[in-house]
């Protein structure tokens, strides 16, 4: 007989995905945002992106073959955190942080722990965290959509300490559609939300985790500032909140893989973002937060994962 009985352990489900495909999809659902931030910055916003982005797959290849590691630039992954990693910076900072930002994501946070897969945390988030902390001028240098590019302050500032959105705020719109100061990627939250739709539909993500991280983040500034939905709804559409709970919360190696563990990861990263926007000298919460959820997963995954079948005590 040419065809034999295969006998394997469960699970027993297969399908058609690789690691290319998913990471593809992924790419594929930023192309929006990604062409936004190019169409409100121009020129500066596409060679930061590229710089990124060459730089993280450059620095992938180098150090698997420094380490003698099959090179595996062809899923993508390093570009995916290239592209991530680009979409977090603001379209001014000179050449060297994407170059810098990219290296640094690539050789320390992604090999050094073991490759794709490994990582204990987000690549592309650590990598902006670092950046702002060790060039926090450049970092935060935000500039308006133009050709002007003159420094703005991003909405987050204008409510900061703040209840309410003040008079000479951008408006709750600017900051839906994307005509605003801030990083290449956090601008647009409509489009950051159709790509989000895009990955669900494609079975990429569960919707559980970027709505638990919203919605947490809606109930506490709603609360926080006595019932004011525009309030609520100029924290949920601004910052890095949309990119961050679809595109980053939702990384299958640096996430909760526990079904109730995705419930408490993105509950946290709700929580803190929330309390680092209200009491942090920081507008902003979302890189912290879910870097800290990240730390905190392993703990969370063996305190909620399911009891074997049969097991006893």
């Amino acid at each position: 007989m040419e065809s034999k009985l295969i006998v394997t352990s469960s699970p027993h489900f297969r399908d058609d995905s690789t690691v290319q495909k998913i990471m593809l999809d992924v790419i594929i659902a930023l192309l929006p945002a990604t062409v936004a931030g190019i169409y409100f910055f121009g020129a500066s916003a596409a060679m930061v992106l590229a710089l990124a982005v060459l730089t993280a797959v450059a620095t992938e290849a180098v150090v698997q073959k420094l380490m003698g590691k099959p090179v595996t630039i062809n899923d993508y992954s390093a570009a995916l955190t290239g592209l991530l990693l680009g979409l977090n910076l603001a379209p001014s900072v000179p050449w060297w942080i994407p170059v810098i930002g990219s290296v640094f994501a690539i050789a320390i946070v992604k090999q050094v722990f073991g490759g794709l897969g490994r990582n204990f945390m987000n690549p592309a988030l650590a990598a902006r965290i670092m950046l702002t902390i060790s060039w926090t001028g450049n970092m935060t240098d935000w500039r308006a959509p133009g050709v002007d590019a003159l420094s703005t302050a991003t909405p987050l500032s204008f409510v900061k300490n703040l209840t309410s959105v003040p008079a000479g705020a951008p408006s709750l719109m600017n900051a839906f559609f994307g005509s605003i100061g801030g990083s290449l990627g956090e601008t647009s939250a409509i489009l950051l939300i159709l790509g989000g739709i895009y990955l669900v539909y494609r079975g990429i993500i569960s919707p559980k985790v970027p709505l638990i991280y919203v919605g947490t983040v809606a109930a506490i500034m709603l609360v926080y500032s006595g019932f004011d939905f525009y309030f609520m709804a100029y924290h949920v559409f601004s910052g890095g909140l949309m990119i961050g709970s679809i595109y980053m919360a939702t990384d299958y190696a640096s996430g909760s893989i526990t079904p109730k563990g995705r419930i408490i990861f993105a509950f946290g990263c709700g929580l803190i973002t929330s309390l680092i926007r209200i009491f942090g000298a920081y507008p902003e919460g979302v890189g912290f937060s879910i870097l800290l959820m990240n730390v905190a997963a392993p703990l969370i995954d063996r305190y909620t994962s399911p009891r074997v079948f049969g097991e006893v005590k």
